[in-house]
């Protein structure tokens, strides 16, 4: 019989830090790989010329999201103890417009910024200080957004409990989602490559 994994460690424990270091590590790895750290890339998504970024960030929902169901399902992980950050409507609209903005001017995302300064690359940095910046910003002017920060609570949501469906049903429809999303991302970036190229002729 397999035990569930143990998916919490004490906080600032050397366990929790080398396994964050560790994750951390492996995932700037995977963004590397996937061509992610360079900002020309990622600007790709923005001109419809390369949806990489859409292919391999749904390609890590739906692994991910298939990994847990079928863990739970043989036992190895207790999806209880699966921390789901809490819903804000308000702040993370806000934040999503900031941060899409952010992206759209700089080419780059967090993750991607930090893989891009870590592989030498200049505007990796200026990001990488840009969104530190940004941080120590936000939590200075917290108390004055306290308001803001705190409003439209709406508790831990998953899809499966908002739209009422039982949770094999709901991973059903979003790898179905995903394939049809890979299909429709090929044929868009067939259809500008021809574009770009009679424009060339």
């Amino acid at each position: 019989m397999i035990g569930p994994l143990p998916l919490s460690l004490p906080a600032g424990s050397g366990g929790a830090l080398a396994l964050a270091f560790g994750v951390g590590i492996g995932f700037g790895w995977c963004l590397e790989r996937a061509g992610l750290g360079s900002a020309t890339k990622l600007m790709g998504q923005f001109h419809l010329t390369d949806m990489a970024v859409f292919k391999v960030m749904f390609s890590a929902i739906v692994t991910a999201m298939l990994g847990l169901f079928w863990l739970s399902r043989l036992g190895a992980v207790d999806l209880s103890r699966v921390y789901v950050p809490e819903t804000f409507v308000l702040p993370q609209l806000v934040g999503g417009l900031v941060f899409g903005a952010g992206m759209a001017l700089a080419g780059l995302c967090p993750g991607t910024s930090c893989v891009a300064a870590a592989t030498g690359r200049g505007d990796g940095l200026v990001v990488v200080g840009g969104f530190f910046a940004g941080v120590l910003a936000t939590g200075l002017a917290l108390p004055a957004m306290a308001g803001l920060y705190e409003s439209g609570a709406r508790g831990s949501l998953t899809l499966d409990t908002l739209f009422g469906m039982d949770s094999g049903s709901l991973i059903l429809v979003v790898v179905a989602a995903a394939l049809a999303g890979f299909i429709v991302a090929e044929q868009v970036e067939q259809w500008q490559a021809r574009r770009v190229a009679e424009v060339g002729r």
